[in-house]
């Protein structure tokens, strides 16, 4: 258990206002330019199809990156290593201000995913301050807070597209990037008082957390939970701009439906967690998300073709999102609580995996014949499976702590 934090001294364990904005910048990173894709593909010459790797190629990107932020945590410490990783973010983002051919700015955009330590950080140092019901709780808060930051990220985006083109959305990402370095510089204290000896030992150790039946279970709730929202982004603005017609800026305020249902689930997740148990907790996120998917593929099937009836009940699907995933997280790290920032990591990098491989296939079978049913289905489909490891969790062997 770590001293009571304070505002601004490195000395001590972080303010929530630094969890927020590290898991928060990570999050804009992903989806502040969005809407802007269509004008990108457009100014670069090239098909949706090729531009849209900077989602699906982000997000593999993102995967591998954790298999190896965790580790360096637990070897090196939490502190230097989100250094590290903003720094890196600042250099990339510069880079993809002024590229001029979809090569260098998707090289660039894969170097940007250094920012997702700030998603496995927060969850690790989290679980280095608190026990895991409560670290599920606090999840939910930091969850809450951060998604009040790309809620917004796609709608200023949009915005900052149609007014100053799409590289305006990199240049914000920079800005947002030296913001945050300053406030971990000054305020992210470091709460790894148990090093590993070695960074090969913090490998060593994956054998434990994947011999684990709680450990899969947990990741493979997240896994699909979250699969439903990558498949969303990966063809939510081929859904929005091509077959709707819809301006950048107009597509970035339907993203705020199910971001704003992410953030009422995540309030809720917060205020109950603890007492109701994480398990719990993830099986009424799975079901409400599962009433979230059905809605729009009822009203498409009842011959309702809008960005009304598409966009609006996704708020449902967030929030069973935001239910659910403080509770998978804070599981996954608890299964090895010595192992949390390779757990973090470990588990992370399957779920964006499972999420790259989503949001990839939602972009590749929409078409303007087949319309918004195929990613319908596969956000469904999402939601059936992330029930069904909910339900294997249930029975599986070992300590529940």
């Amino acid at each position: 258990m770590q001293h009571p934090s304070r505002f601004l001294d490195p000395t001590t364990a972080p303010h929530i206002v630094s969890l927020v904005a590290i898991a928060g910048l990570s999050a804009l990173t992903m989806n502040i330019f969005l809407p802007s894709l269509p004008a990108m593909a457009s100014d670069l010459g090239v098909s949706y199809d090729r531009v849209q790797i900077l989602v699906s190629g982000y997000i593999a990107m993102t995967a591998l990156v954790q298999l190896v932020i965790g580790p360096l945590s637990d070897r090196y410490g939490r502190r230097p290593v989100m250094i590290g990783a903003l720094l890196i973010l600042i250099a990339a983002s510069l880079v993809c201000i002024f590229a001029t051919s979809i090569e260098v700015l998707t090289l660039a955009r894969m170097v940007q995913t250094s920012v997702v330590a700030g998603l496995v950080l927060s969850r690790a140092i989290i679980r280095d301050m608190v026990p895991m019901e409560e670290a599920a709780s606090m999840i939910g808060y930091v969850t809450m807070g951060m998604t009040l930051i790309p809620m917004v990220g796609p709608t200023i985006g949009g915005l900052l597209s149609d007014a100053f083109g799409w590289r305006s959305n990199f240049t914000a990402i920079l800005v947002a990037a030296i913001v945050v370095l300053i406030l971990v510089y000054r305020d992210l204290g470091e709460t790894n008082r148990q090093k590993s000896g070695s960074f090969s030992e913090q490998f060593r150790a994956w054998p434990r957390l994947l011999a684990s039946p709680r450990f899969w279970g947990y990741t493979m709730a997240g896994t699909f939970t979250s699969g439903a929202f990558f498949a969303f982004l990966g063809g939510a603005p081929f859904v929005g701009g091509t077959l709707m017609g819809l301006t950048p800026s107009m597509l970035g305020l339907q993203f705020m439906f199910i971001a704003s249902g992410y953030i009422a689930g995540n309030y809720l997740s917060g205020r109950f967690a603890k007492r109701a148990g994480i398990e719990m907790m993830m099986l009424a996120g799975g079901l409400v998300a599962l009433v979230g998917a059905a809605i729009p593929i009822f009203f498409l099937l009842q011959g309702f073709v809008s960005s009304v009836a598409f966009f609006v009940p996704q708020v449902i699907v967030g929030f069973g999102n935001g239910l659910s995933l403080p509770s998978t997280n804070a599981g996954i790290v608890s299964v090895r609580p010595e192992l949390a920032g390779s757990a973090s990591g470990l588990g992370g990098a399957i779920t964006m995996g499972g999420g790259a491989f989503l949001s990839w296939l939602a972009s590749r079978i929409l078409t303007v014949e087949t319309g918004a049913m195929p990613l319908l289905l596969v956000m469904l489909a999402c939601c059936v499976l992330a029930l069904v490891a909910v339900m294997v969790l249930r029975f599986a062997p070992g300590e529940k702590r």
